[in-house]
């Protein structure tokens, strides 16, 4: 004989269960990809300072000066995103270039867009090529 339940369905006590299950593997999780998430950006924004300096130091070689990151973005020399930067952002940080007297010397520092949540720390870079790095309200120390 076979037996045939009326109410085929989930009792609410196994819903519970399954919520309850679902919220701590959310709780584990959530914080580990915020975590690498902010270590991806940090990544991104010395790639971003090294193309920089890349590209700063191609075109100072070729016309013997250096120029602003929009400038370089119009002779699409580097990426529309990051030429802009400074208004808009890439990758959860904010770029401010400053060209020296004379054009012949440029530093340009990049911060999280917001301190803790898209990065930890700020960085900067010189027509030197070194990256100096920060924290917060921290003073500038070189690093790499």
């Amino acid at each position: 004989m076979k037996y045939h339940r009326m109410n085929e369905a989930f009792t609410l006590i196994e819903l519970m269960i399954v919520v309850a299950i679902i919220a701590i593997i959310a709780a584990i999780a959530i914080p580990n990809l915020l975590e690498s998430k902010k270590a991806a950006n940090e990544a991104a924004a010395v790639a971003n300072l090294r193309t920089i300096n890349t590209t700063e130091e191609l075109y100072h070689n070729r016309y013997g000066a250096y120029t602003p990151l929009s400038f370089l973005a119009g002779k699409n020399m580097i990426d529309q995103v990051l030429g802009y930067a400074d208004i808009s952002g890439k990758q959860g940080y904010t770029y401010t270039m400053t060209i020296g007297s004379g054009n012949q010397s440029w530093c340009c520092q990049c911060v999280p867009t917001t301190w803790g949540t898209t990065g930890e720390l700020g960085y900067l870079i010189d027509n030197t090529g070194q990256i100096w790095e920060k924290t917060g309200a921290g003073s500038w120390e070189f690093k790499r």
